[in-house]
């Protein structure tokens, strides 16, 4: 017969591992769900038990609000802002919150006019009102900007022209005084230079950048690299080595390869292509608020969400559809380059996506 401090002991672990099941099961989503909406660039926030998320439709911006990131695609889609002003294509608008107002900041324009745009709200899904034009330095081609808070300063990261004409799309990183204020220039933080992705080209990418910080507190920025007119689309990583200034082309260290991409080819050592879908790419972390202070910790996968192709369909725009996925940092992970000022290595957390 067991003693009475045997059986206590035996419901203590019980109890314990039912705990440890139940905090597992919250923090690991489901595995990745191709969604019924057929759209690009998902940009997805959670703010307290609901999930937000942004995007063009109807010549302006729609905003759905559901109890899970599954959800989203059968919820309402609220317009929220639309092109009075005859501003062109309206691409890539990121959803997120400051000082407890929400923030869209979107792509408008035609050819070589593509600029940054921002429209506020203090609700979700109503109250916006005119878009305000972003002031960047230097005044070139921008598209698929986003604001984002780190180390107490907040900064906007985008994808642009060098020039005035398109000959390859470079990721750039700027001081912001406000959410609507960029203040001092414009550093460039990526181009793609590298061959996996110059797989497909005219221009060469880097574009869609989305900003998170690991379990050490280091920057990273992961990003879509080839054209996303192609299978070969993929998401790549810059990590800001630790202490290093986030202005400083020579302090972030890149992926020796895609991290989540379709094709083994330009896929990094030890990081696997995708099986059931075909040029993932344009992702969004699902943060708190969509403040990358709140960014997970080591361990548990937490959600994403992304588009992409179906296998066995051909691939082209108008396939693409939004993708629940999730992801988890990855330890150890050493991003090397060469011929380069400072260190040619650095080690530190990745990124393992998962479909």
């Amino acid at each position: 017969m067991k003693s009475f401090r045997g059986i206590h002991a035996a419901l203590v672990l019980t109890v314990l591992g039912v705990l440890a099941s139940l905090s597992l099961s919250m923090a690991r989503p489901a595995e990745a769900e191709q969604t019924s909406m057929r759209a690009a660039d998902p940009s997805v926030i959670r703010v307290g038990g609901t999930y937000v998320s942004a995007q063009s439709t109807g010549g302006g911006i729609a905003v759905r609000q559901a109890s899970s990131t599954a959800g989203l695609a059968s919820a309402p889609a609220r317009q929220v802002w639309s092109d009075t002003q005859g501003r062109g294509e309206v691409w890539a608008p990121e959803i997120t919150t400051d000082g407890g107002r929400y923030y869209i900041y979107f792509t408008a324009g035609r050819g070589a006019a593509h600029r940054m745009f921002v429209i506020s709200s203090a609700s979700a899904d109503t109250g916006y009102g005119g878009e305000t034009r972003l002031a960047l330095p230097d005044d070139k081609w921008a598209i698929d900007g986003t604001m984002f808070t780190f180390n107490g300063q907040r900064w906007f990261v985008w994808s642009g022209w060098a020039g005035d004409t398109n000959v390859e799309q470079n990721l750039y990183i700027a001081r912001m005084s406000s959410p609507t204020t960029p203040t001092g220039a414009r550093s460039i933080i990526s181009q793609p230079r590298e061959s996996w992705e110059r797989v497909v080209g005219n221009p060469f990418i880097n574009e869609a950048p989305e900003a998170i910080r690991d379990p050490n507190g280091q920057l990273h920025i992961v990003y879509s690299a080839n054209g996303s007119w192609s299978d070969q689309y993929c998401l790549a990583d810059l990590r800001l080595r630790a202490g290093g200034d986030p202005t400083y082309v020579w302090d972030w260290y890149k992926s020796n390869g895609c991290l989540f991409g379709s094709n083994r080819s330009t896929m990094m050592a030890g990081w696997d292509p995708t099986l059931y879908v075909n040029g993932p790419g344009h992702h969004t972390f699902v943060l708190l608020d969509g403040d990358i202070g709140t960014s997970p910790p080591a361990g548990p996968r937490f959600p994403s969400m992304f588009h992409a192709v179906p296998k066995g369909t051909p691939y082209s725009w108008e396939n693409r559809y939004w993708y629940t996925g999730s992801f988890a940092w990855w330890g150890d992970t050493t991003y090397r380059r060469a011929n380069v000022p400072g260190p040619t290595a650095d080690t530190g957390w990745g990124l393992k996506f998962f479909e």
